[in-house]
C-alpha cells in the first residue's frame, strides 16, 4: 500500500509540474517537468535545508524509496520504446537502414574510446599541470565513456516530436537511438566488470556472442512477438482486446528477455516496428480501431515521459555535494559533444551511405543526439567503489544540458542549417 501511495504522489507532483509549465513557462513538456523539478530541488537545498532539513529529506526519501535503475530499466523502458517504435514508419527505416545500423553499433564504440581516452588524459595529465587535482583511473574513465555514449531514445523521441526536422533526418536520429541499446549494453556490461577486477573473457568470439545473444536475440523475439501480436490485432478487430494484446507484448516480453538473458529494449523496438506497420496499413484502409490503439499509445507516451523527467529533476537532491563536480562535469560535456562528432564525422568518410552526409546534417546530428534516464540508470547501477559518484555527478551534468539547451534550441539549429 505505501507503494501506491508513492507512486500516486509522482503521478500528483508530475500532473502538477505539467500545468504549471503549460500555463507558464510554455516549454515541451517533458523539458519543462524536468526544469520545475529542479528549480524545486535547488531551492530545497540551498535555501530551506539550511532552515529546516524536513522538506528535503522526506522529498529525498521518498525518491530514495524507489530503484530508478530497476524502474526505468526493467519496467519503464519497455513501454516508452515500444510506444516510440509502433510510431515509427518501417519503410522510412529501411531507406535508412545503412545509417541506423553504423550509428548505433559503431559509432557507440568509437564515441566510449574516444571519450575514455581524452577524459584520461585531461584529468589525469592536463588539469595537474594546472595544480587541478581530479585525477580518475583510465577503465573508469572508459566506462564513463561507454554509459554516455548511446543516445536516448526516451529523450531523442520526446524531443523531436516538438523540432520540425527532415523525415530523414527524424528517421536516422530516432532510429539510431531506439537500436544502440545492444551495442552499449554489452559494451558497458564488459567494462564495468574489468574495472571490478573479474576475470573476463576479451576474445573476438566471446564479445561477439555476448553481441549475438543481447541484441541479435532481444531482435529475433522481438519480431516473433510482433508477428503473433499484429496476428491477434487482425482477427480480434477489436479496440480493447488489441490493447490488452500490445501490453501483454510488452509486459510479457519483458519477462520472456529477463528469463532468456537477452535485450528487452530491443525486442520492444522490434515489436513495436512489426506491430505499427500493422496499424499504419489498417488506418490507411479507414479501420479505425487501430487509430484508437494509436492514441493509446501515446497517452502512455505521455505518462510515462512525464514521470521519467519528473525523475531525472529530482535525482539533483540525491547527488551529495552536486556543486563539487561542476568542473568534471563542464569538461564532461564538452568532450561528449566532441566525441560524438568524431563518432558521426569518421563513419560518414569511410562507408559509402545511399545518402551523403553533408557537413549540415552530421551537425544536426551531433547536436541532437540527446542524453537521459538510460545513462543516468547505468550510472546508478555501478557498485559503489571511489569515482562513483563522480561518475553519476558527470553523467548528471552531460544529461541536463544534452535535454535542456541541446533539445530547446535543435530546432533553431536545423533551421539556421541548411540540409
Amino acid at each position: 500500500m505505501e507503494l501506491y501511495y508513492s507512486f500516486s504522489t509522482i503521478i500528483v507532483i508530475a500532473t502538477l509540474f505539467a500545468f504549471i509549465n503549460k500555463l507558464f513557462l510554455k516549454l515541451p513538456s517533458t523539458i519543462g517537468i524536468m526544469v520545475i523539478a529542479m528549480i524545486v530541488s535547488i531551492t530545497l537545498v540551498f535555501f530551506v535545508n539550511p532552515i529546516s532539513g524536513e522538506p528535503l529529506n522526506d522529498l529525498a526519501r521518498l525518491f530514495q524509496s524507489f530503484d530508478f535503475t530497476d524502474i526505468l530499466m526493467k519496467g519503464m523502458l519497455s513501454f516508452l520504446l515500444f510506444a516510440g517504435a509502433i510510431h515509427i514508419n518501417l519503410n522510412d527505416l529501411k531507406e535508412q537502414k545503412t545509417p541506423v545500423v553504423v550509428f548505433s553499433t559503431l559509432s557507440v564504440i568509437i564515441s566510449a574510446f574516444t571519450i575514455g581516452f581524452a577524459l584520461y588524459y585531461l584529468l589525469n595529465i592536463m588539469l595537474p599541470m594546472l595544480d587541478l587535482h581530479l585525477e580518475m583511473p583510465y577503465i573508469y574513465c572508459l566506462l564513463f565513456g561507454a554509459l554516455i555514449s548511446p543516445t536516448d531514445p526516451i529523450a531523442v523521441l520526446s524531443i523531436l516530436k516538438e523540432a520540425k526536422v527532415s523525415k530523414s533526418l527524424e528517421t536516422k536520429v530516432a532510429g539510431e537511438s531506439l537500436f544502440n541499446d545492444g551495442i552499449a549494453v554489452v559494451v558497458f556490461a564488459v567494462i564495468l566488470n574489468l574495472a571490478e577486477g573479474k576475470n573476463v573473457d576479451l576474445s573476438f568470439t566471446h564479445i561477439s556472442w555476448l553481441f549475438i545473444k543481447e541484441a541479435i536475440g532481444g531482435l529475433l523475439v522481438g519480431l516473433i512477438l510482433g508477428w503473433i501480436g499484429s496476428r491477434m490485432i487482425k482477427q480480434a478487430h477489436d479496440y480493447k482486446i488489441s490493447v490488452l494484446i500490445t501490453l501483454s507484448i510488452v509486459m510479457g516480453g519483458s519477462m520472456i528477455s529477463h528469463l532468456m538473458h537477452i535485450s528487452g529494449p530491443l525486442m520492444m523496438v522490434a515489436a513495436g516496428l512489426i506491430v505499427g506497420e500493422v496499424k499504419r496499413k489498417r488506418l490507411e484502409n479507414k479501420v479505425v480501431d487501430n487509430n484508437n490503439l494509436g492514441t493509446f499509445w501515446e497517452l502512455i507516451d505521455e505518462v510515462m515521459n512525464a514521470i521519467l523527467f519528473l525523475f531525472i529533476g529530482f535525482e539533483l537532491i540525491l547527488i551529495p555535494h552536486l556543486e563539487r563536480y561542476w568542473l568534471i562535469g563542464c569538461i564532461c560535456i564538452v568532450v561528449v559533444l566532441i566525441a560524438r562528432y568524431i563518432s558521426i564525422k569518421l563513419p560518414a568518410l569511410i562507408i559509402p551511405f545511399k545518402e551523403k552526409l553533408t557537413s549540415g546534417t552530421i551537425k544536426i546530428l551531433v547536436w541532437g543526439g540527446l542524453r537521459g534516464g538510460v545513462s543516468i540508470a547505468l550510472a546508478l547501477s555501478i557498485p559503489e567503489n571511489p569515482y562513483k559518484q563522480v561518475i553519476i555527478a558527470a553523467t548528471y551534468f552531460v544529461v541536463v544540458f544534452s535535454i535542456i539547451i541541446q533539445g530547446l534550441t535543435i530546432s533553431k539549429v536545423t533551421k539556421k542549417i541548411a540540409i
